[in-house]
């Protein structure tokens, strides 16, 4: 199944959510650093890594991982990854 971008932000969302319950996910520029933003230690991290894998049904190995610096990046590649 292809996953949208609106559907892979809602999933960066849910993912960020779990971890940092109190995130202004919606306020986050697309650009802007995750890791940052959200205050993620590297366990943070490797939940957000599982969280999206589990919703999106997509692997994702550890040479994935600049591609999720950012909601823009991230929402790209599952968008490219999910079709």
């Amino acid at each position: 199944m292809t996953t949208t971008p609106a559907q892979a932000r809602t999933m960066v969302g849910t993912a960020i959510l779990r971890i940092v319950p109190d995130a202004d996910v919606d306020g986050v520029s697309p650009d802007a650093d995750l890791r940052q933003t959200f205050d993620l230690d590297s366990l943070d991290f490797l939940s957000f890594v599982e969280l999206l894998t589990q919703q999106s049904g997509v692997r994702i190995e550890e040479d994935d991982y600049p591609e999720l610096a950012t909601m823009a990046s991230t929402q790209a590649f599952l968008a490219r990854r999910s079709g």
